[in-house]
C-alpha cells in the first residue's frame, strides 16, 4: 500500500471497480452501475441488488401503468418512477406533464421510505399537484383508466401522515392504487 492509504489491488478499486474504469453506457455515455436497493440507493460494487429497470422503453399507457403498479406494490417506487419517466419522455407532448407528476409522486414515496422525509412530503404534495394540474387542463379525469384524484388524495395524505410522525414509511404497504381504491392487487 501506498502513502495515499489506497486499498487498491492491481486490478480493482477498493470499490470492486476495475481500476482506470468509468461506468459507461453501450454509446459511452457515464452512467452509474452500481447495484441498488429496491429503494434504488447505491450498494457497493460487487454486491447482489435489485434488477435495474432498463431506461428508454416505449410502452403504451396501459403497459405504463401496469408495469409501475407492479413496481409499487413490490415497494419499489424508485424503479417505478423509471417507468413513468420513460412515458413522459416517449409520449405525446401534451401528456408529459401527466406522467412527470406521476414520477414526482413515486420518487417522493421513495423519499419518505428512504427517510428524506422533507424531499418526500414535497415531491408527493408536488406530483399531487401537477397530476391534478393535467387533469384539469386536459378535461380527462381517468386517463388510461388512472384515478388521477384518488391518487392526488392519497399523495396529500400520505404527505401530512410523514409530517405528522416523522417517521419513513414503508413503501409498499403505503403504494398509491393507480386505477383506485377497488383496482385488484
Amino acid at each position: 500500500m501506498g502513502s495515499t492509504g489506497s486499498t487498491e489491488s492491481a486490478g480493482s478499486t477498493s470499490d470492486g471497480r476495475p481500476v482506470g474504469e468509468r461506468d459507461r453506457d453501450s454509446e459511452g455515455r457515464a452512467r452509474n452501475a452500481r447495484p441498488r436497493d429496491g429503494l434504488g440507493r447505491p450498494l457497493p460494487y460487487g454486491e447482489d441488488g435489485v434488477p435495474r429497470q432498463p431506461e428508454g422503453v416505449v410502452r403504451t399507457p396501459e403497459e405504463t401503468v401496469a408495469e409501475a403498479q407492479r413496481l409499487l406494490d413490490e415497494g419499489k417506487p424508485f424503479h417505478a418512477h423509471e417507468v413513468f419517466e420513460d412515458a413522459w419522455k416517449s409520449g405525446p407532448e401534451e401528456e408529459r406533464e401527466l406522467w412527470r407528476g406521476l414520477a414526482q409522486l413515486a420518487v417522493g414515496l421513495t423519499h419518505a421510505a428512504r427517510g428524506n422525509l422533507t424531499g418526500g412530503v414535497r415531491l408527493l404534495r408536488r406530483g399531487a399537484g401537477a397530476a391534478g394540474a393535467w387533469v384539469s387542463g386536459s378535461g380527462r379525469s381517468r386517463p388510461y383508466g388512472i384515478d388521477v384524484a384518488g391518487v392526488s388524495a392519497w399523495a396529500r395524505q400520505l404527505a401530512q401522515d410523514v409530517e405528522d410522525s416523522g417517521r419513513a414509511v414503508d413503501a409498499g404497504a403505503r403504494a398509491p392504487r393507480l386505477r383506485g381504491a377497488d383496482a385488484p392487487r
